[in-house]
């Protein structure tokens, strides 16, 4: 893969959370940024709202992603969208734009589906 690691908003929060009850406390900005992680993993955060982020369920799409061979350069896209899980054409191509990650619609379609075995 490359020297970066992507995580999910759930673990995230996971992280935040176990670091308040180690320390019995956490700065003003962990705060912020537990409270928008837990927004986030939760249903209400996805745009469709109703998919649950998940680690497992973002580990293992990111690696289903990583596989296409027009996605597998670009590490920070395929978690965008394991993030996003976008299920339509439209927001697919909003994601993949930034990299100018050239695919034509069956293509994206093919991305769809692999996201909706993966996350529905």
């Amino acid at each position: 893969m490359t020297d970066k690691e992507f995580v999910d908003y759930a673990t995230v929060r996971d992280l935040l959370i176990d670091a308040r009850v180690r320390r019995e406390e956490i700065s003003y900005e962990q705060t912020m940024a537990l409270q928008h992680a837990e927004w986030k993993a939760s249903a209400g955060g996805h745009p469709t709202g109703d998919l649950k982020t998940d680690p497992e369920v973002f580990n293992n799409l990111i690696g289903a992603l990583m596989e296409n061979e027009k996605l597998n350069q670009h590490p920070d896209i395929c978690s965008k969208i394991a993030e996003l899980s976008p299920l339509s054409v439209a927001d697919m191509r909003v994601i993949i734009a930034s990299k100018r990650v050239a695919m034509d619609t069956t293509e994206i379609e093919e991305i769809i589906t692999i996201i909706r075995q993966n996350v529905l």
